[in-house]
């Protein structure tokens, strides 16, 4: 869809959008081809699709052959995208869907433009409950990337760096700015692919662990973790680190090894 399909379809349906959800939809063909060229399904094979807005990549997708479901939070795009395109539809906010109400082992892509605000909750759903997946295309704000790519020992790495590294290899690909956006976006956006898969054991309990392991930063490990805490000094032990050590200095890899001793 270029931007006088994207203006037709919101006079269409009477639509203005809405910051608050931050709609900005991407309409500039080329880029919808480049996007969706970078997902690797088959025909047939299912695919999740979170805020597909007016369907700029979503015709593509079920065009290409996707057995596509969609998750939508404007239930006014919901219904639309319900009237124009052969796809399932979920009017409902992605976040506090629950797996088995979207059938999320089933998927091997997935597909989104991530507003800002809402980036950490929906990145972390997809890179733990999408268990079939093997590759995440998604488009995320540039400055976001410094949160994404993170490495032990700096100040931007936490948990969402940690479940990137581990679902497998980033790359990323190319930039769209503002300008192919309607309405446009003060921020440039960059498109992302993860490729490789959910690890064991690596669920929103694992995510939640992290969440406590990076609560206080200046903390050590053992005091951020529900466990007992001789027995955290000794697996800290068994993988190479100190009791001192603090949740920013683990690679990624080391606290999965680190969580799955914990709870076995």
């Amino acid at each position: 869809m270029n931007r006088s399909d994207i203006i037709r379809s919101t006079e269409e349906i009477g639509f203005l959008p809405e910051q608050k959800f931050g709609q900005n939809f991407l309409c500039d063909e080329e880029m919808c081809d480049r996007i969706v060229g970078l997902c690797d399904f088959k025909k047939g094979d299912r695919v999740l699709e979170i805020g597909p807005g007016l369907g700029s990549l979503t015709s593509l997708l079920v065009s290409k052959g996707a057995d596509l479901t969609c998750v939508e939070i404007d239930k006014r795009l919901a219904e639309y995208i319900d009237d124009h395109y052969s796809c399932r539809v979920f009017p409902n906010d992605y976040t506090k869907l629950k797996p088995e109400q979207y059938d999320a082992s089933v998927y091997v892509n997935a597909v989104s433009n991530i507003p800002y605000y809402v980036m950490t909750p929906i990145m972390k759903k997809l890179l733990t409950e999408l268990k079939a997946s093997d590759k995440l295309v998604l488009m995320v704000e540039k400055e976001a990337l410094n949160r994404i790519l993170a490495k032990p020992c700096t100040k931007q790495y936490g948990p969402l760096a940690i479940l990137c590294a581990l679902y497998g290899d980033i790359d990323v690909c190319f930039d769209l700015p503002g300008n192919l956006f309607y309405p446009a976006p003060k921020t440039v956006s960059s498109v992302i692919t993860l490729t490789g898969g959910i690890k064991d054991n690596v669920d929103k309990d694992f995510t939640s662990f992290l969440d406590k392991a990076f609560g206080n930063r200046r903390k050590k490990l053992v005091n951020n973790i529900d466990s007992d805490k001789e027995t955290a000094v000794n697996i800290l032990d068994k993988h190479g680190y100190g009791p001192d050590t603090r949740a920013e200095e683990i690679t990624p890899f080391d606290i999965l090894m680190i969580y799955r001793d914990i709870i076995l």
